[in-house]
């Protein structure tokens, strides 16, 4: 009897090797994963950790956060809002298929002024610094909680407190000159300091150079524990988290007991029951689930 060329053979042997691998890990591994996936304790988390309200209709997941705003963008006030998701969707609307980090650092402090004649929503080509986006928040919830919104760095305004200083010998020397870089020329009466060691403080000029400048950010007179927390004002890295902090929580009690006609102790109750401890007692932080004590809410306290 003939034997088959070795090509042949060898052929028949990667075409075996690719059935087998393709039953054991493309139909056998799969169905069993799918199968554990079906024990009690693990079916939820496997189908995607849904939430459904009293009549059983799906309205979210425990896993990714949703946007409590109009159309308009501006916080519904009955509801507890969650942290910013500018990641995740052109208008931070916690879309899981956009989610991604903003590489945006600590570093990152110089708004990139827009056009005069387009304003920020004009100009495509205009973007505001993490620390101005910080600042702006800040102010915002602090007027929405009654607050001082204060913080380091940050004008009243809610703008980065960020200077453009020129030397005489480039990055050293007298002062010549000092701009306050994330101050627009017309829309701002004037910087939020007026002098710099003995110089006077400019406004900044849409188009105009001032990389020759040495950025100085300004440290001011709030407080280094803001009333406004960390969280409120800055996104998760995905962008998506449910989850802020108890402080932040705690916060906007009051609002949310004015607009629901309820107790504040009735308000801290639902936070608290909602607050989920230390991972094993000592890994990361307490966190209260924003979607789900928003449902909770409207179950037992609904809007009138």
């Amino acid at each position: 009897m003939a034997r088959l060329p070795r090509w042949i053979f060898q052929h028949l042997v990667a075409v075996r090797a690719l059935l087998v691998l393709t039953l054991v890990t493309g139909i056998l591994y799969p169905l069993g994963v799918l199968a554990v996936a079906q024990l009690p304790g693990l079916n939820d988390k496997a189908e995607g950790s849904l939430i459904t309200d009293r009549e059983g209709n799906v309205v979210g997941s425990s896993l990714i956060g949703q946007s409590y705003t109009d159309a308009d963008g501006e916080a519904l006030l009955a509801y507890f809002q969650s942290r910013p998701s500018m990641a995740a969707g052109d208008n931070g609307d916690y879309d899981p298929l956009v989610t991604g980090a903003s590489n945006l650092g600590p570093e990152n402090v110089v708004d990139t002024l827009p056009d005069p004649a387009l304003g920020w929503d004009g100009d495509e080509n205009a973007a505001k610094s993490l620390l101005t986006q910080v600042c702006e928040r800040s102010v915002q919830i602090g007027e929405r909680e009654g607050v001082d919104g204060s913080r380091p760095y940050c004008t009243d305004a809610g703008l980065g407190a960020v200077l453009g200083v020129f030397y005489s010998e480039g990055t050293s020397g007298d002062v010549t000159r000092v701009v306050s870089l994330n101050e627009q020329c017309g829309t701002v009466d004037a910087p939020f300091l007026a002098e710099y060691e003995g110089v006077q403080v400019e406004c900044a000029e849409y188009g105009e150079d001032y990389a020759a400048a040495i950025i100085t950010p300004i440290e001011g007179d709030a407080s280094g524990e803001p009333e406004v927390p960390a969280d409120a004002v800055t996104a998760s890295g995905s962008g998506l988290d449910p989850h802020i902090s108890p402080e932040y929580a705690e916060l906007q009690a009051a609002r949310i007991a004015a607009e629901r006609g309820m107790d504040e102790s009735e308000v801290a109750d639902l936070i608290e029951e909602h607050t989920s401890g230390r991972f094993l007692g000592f890994i990361g932080q307490p966190a209260v689930n924003v979607v789900e004590l928003n449902l909770a809410l409207d179950e037992q306290y609904p809007v009138a």
